[in-house]
């Protein structure tokens, strides 16, 4: 009995000291685990070194005349922490903050509360778009703010007692259009693209989206090295620097100045003929150097509307139509080419209507019993070049109006080029078709194809493709160039071209363009008024053209081009009318401009400076000279400068000299500032 005892005894014992020693284990295991686990993860403990980041931005897009028309600018947000303002000062805050950064105080009450009307104890965005200004007042504000203790200690999760503030932090870059609604078709709009944390601009049309690879942020920069006990980054030896990398530059052609007044005057033209839109080009015919492209219908990129959705395709590259007779000489040219005509090849047209296909006739504005193929072209006869173009074969018309660039892309350096459309060979081979497209039916082209081949007429024969910049430059002042993706097009030999281009000289001295003259200048160009179709089926609204050139005798040759969209007006549809007048425009705009120098001066030229329906183009050398006078006579007076806002001035009634008033300094941006 005893002996069972003494090993019930015995067994208990085992089991307890078994059990005391899984204890042990178990208690020994997770001591190991929980120190491998404060190994392995990441602690809180401040770091000896700091990075400090420089996050690189996207070029600029500058004018020729170095005016800022697109640039970028870091953001910023506002975060404060809700239960770290003190109740009682939570007003002043607000007060503060708002006189700051320009938010109503009433937002800024919102966002204090949650979907349940109830405080908000976490973390609140007070603003997601504060601009570099702004940022740089409420990082002063936050300061002033702790030393008038509107913030007070909160506990954390851990139980300890933190003071959180107004944090001010970096959280994008965004693009800035200084200049409002300026060139905007061309520098087109951008959107957004975000990486979660840091926000920047992605071009979507125009400039921005054509050079977007060029353009944007290449790579950001860093300064690395330990920070002391307060965390204030130390420069010594072992710091690393890494210069931030920015998107190159883009530098155009095209000089503000002369920009804003081609803009001017067709806000003032579409205005007088009630049209939908005027669009026009001027470039260097030798060397395809665009000096502007502008369009009635603009806006302003950085505040795009819903009434700006119709402008935001360009329509320079992106617009097909049928052109018009201003195809008549392209046709011409063909056919010169081949030498089945001569200018003085004579052709009848003396026909009531003149029959074209087996239900198709077309008949001409004026009568002629006959008329030569410079005649043809003179009083623009559908007729004559019907005739003209059935001495072509279909191949042989097709293939000229390929190399003058029909039905290709332009080259020009937008975002979108469109190719437009041309009737097949099988079609061109019949000769009702050849008929309709020889005088601008049938067939789609765009403005810059348009602008493109009629140069060909003012440089011998070679179509120069429209650049609109001249270069890229990146930080250290390289500049760099890159080749347009279509590059110029040999249209014609040179024969075919200076006889197209005596022919165009024509049509302004006794044709449909004579209201493009202007003395002392060589001036030609062809004049096309073609219906638009709607449902299939042509009405009664227009497309009005012009495209030509404007030379003098010191060897300056232009190309111009404008294309006049649905003029409403009463017989302003007549490009005539409509074209023809904007044309002379622009010629008055580059004389004044000295960019053409008529024979005999411009006195001789023009006795008044031509009114452009109100606008004013006040006689730039007129300036210039009594401005060099005044020097002259006081040389110890200082001179005022002069903005660039003169060139843009409206005619206004003379008034009383004010008082003189002390200069103050002003930057580009605000001298254009006060243009809008």
């Amino acid at each position: 009995m005893n002996r069972k005892i003494q090993n019930q005894a015995i067994h208990q014992r085992k089991y307890k000291i078994t059990g005391l020693f899984l204890i042990l284990c178990i208690a020994m295991f997770i001591f190991l685990f929980s120190i491998l686990k404060t190994i392995i993860s990441e602690r809180n403990i401040p770091s000896h070194n700091t990075t400090i980041y420089d996050r690189s931005f996207r070029g600029s897009i500058i004018s020729e005349d170095d005016y800022t028309l697109s640039n970028s600018q870091k953001t910023y947000q506002a975060v404060i922490r809700g239960a770290s303002i003190d109740p009682e000062k939570k007003e002043l805050f607000l007060k503060l903050f708002s006189i700051y950064s320009g938010i109503e105080e009433k937002k800024l009450r919102k966002k204090f509360k949650n979907r349940k009307g109830k405080d908000i104890k976490g973390n609140i965005i007070l603003s997601k778009h504060i601009t570099s200004r702004h940022a740089m007042q409420l990082k002063s504000l936050a300061y002033k703010l702790r030393k008038l203790d509107v913030f007070r200690s909160i506990k954390n999760r851990n139980g300890i007692e933190v003071l959180y503030g107004l944090d001010i932090i970096e959280n994008g870059e965004t693009r800035r259009f200084p200049l409002k609604d300026v060139m905007s078709p061309i520098l087109g709009y951008v959107g957004k693209k975000s990486d979660g944390r840091y926000t920047r601009p992605q071009g979507k049309k125009g400039l921005e989206r054509n050079y977007e690879k060029h353009i944007t942020s290449k790579k950001n920069g860093y300064f690395k090295g330990k920070r002391d006990v307060v965390g204030t980054l130390i420069h010594d030896k072992n710091s690393i620097k890494m210069q931030r990398v920015d998107g190159l530059d883009l530098h155009l052609n095209i000089p503000l100045a002369f920009q804003r007044r081609v803009e001017l005057m067709l806000d003032s033209m579409k205005q007088s003929i009630d049209a939908e839109e005027i669009i026009v080009g001027v470039m260097e015919s030798k060397t395809g150097k665009v000096l502007s492209l502008a369009s009635s219908e603009r806006y302003d990129p950085a505040h795009i509307t819903q009434k700006d959705i119709p402008a935001l395709n360009p329509k320079f590259s992106e617009y097909p139509y049928e052109p018009g007779s201003v195809m008549k000489p392209i046709t011409l040219a063909i056919a010169l080419e081949h030498k089945v005509v001569t200018p003085n090849t004579w052709f009848k047209t003396g026909y009531d209507r003149f029959q074209i296909g087996k239900k198709r006739y077309i008949t001409d504005d004026d009568f002629f019993d006959s008329q030569t193929a410079t005649d043809i072209i003179v009083h623009s006869s559908n007729i004559g070049i019907s005739q003209i173009s059935w001495r072509l074969t279909g191949e042989q018309y097709r293939d000229g109006l390929l190399k003058f660039g029909i039905a290709k892309p332009s080259g020009i350096d937008l975002s979108r080029d469109l190719p437009g459309q041309l009737k097949p060979l099988y079609l061109l081979n019949n000769k009702m078709h050849r008929a309709n497209s020889s005088y601008g039916y049938g067939m789609m082209v765009t403005f810059s194809q348009l602008f493109k081949a009629y140069s060909a007429f003012n440089n011998d024969g070679v179509a120069v493709t429209p650049r609109i910049v001249a270069y890229l430059q990146d930080e250290k002042g390289r500049h760099y160039t890159l080749k347009p993706k279509v590059g110029d097009l040999k249209a014609v030999g040179k024969r075919a071209a200076r006889q197209i281009h005596k022919i165009l000289l024509e049509v302004v001295k006794r044709g449909t363009g004579v209201k493009a003259q202007y003395p002392g200048l060589e001036i030609g160009g062809k004049t096309g008024t073609a219906h638009i179709v709607k449902h299939g089926h042509y009405v009664r609204e227009y497309h009005s053209s012009f495209y030509g050139f404007a030379n003098d005798k010191k060897g300056h040759k232009y190309t111009i081009g404008v294309l006049v969209i649905k003029a409403k007006k009463y017989h302003k549809y007549f490009a005539s009318q409509s074209a023809v007048p904007t044309f002379k425009r622009i010629v008055d705009i580059l004389v004044e401009l000295d960019y053409l120098k008529p024979e005999g001066g411009i006195e001789a030229a023009s006795p008044r400076i031509k009114e452009h329906s109100g606008i004013s183009l006040p006689p730039v050398r007129a300036q210039m000279k009594k401005r060099k006078t005044a020097v002259k006579k006081e040389k110890k007076k200082p001179v005022k400068k002069k903005s660039v806002k003169s060139l843009f001035k409206i005619k206004t009634k003379p008034k009383l000299k004010p008082k003189p008033q002390p200069v103050k300094n002003r930057s580009p941006h605000e001298m254009f500032d006060d243009l809008f």
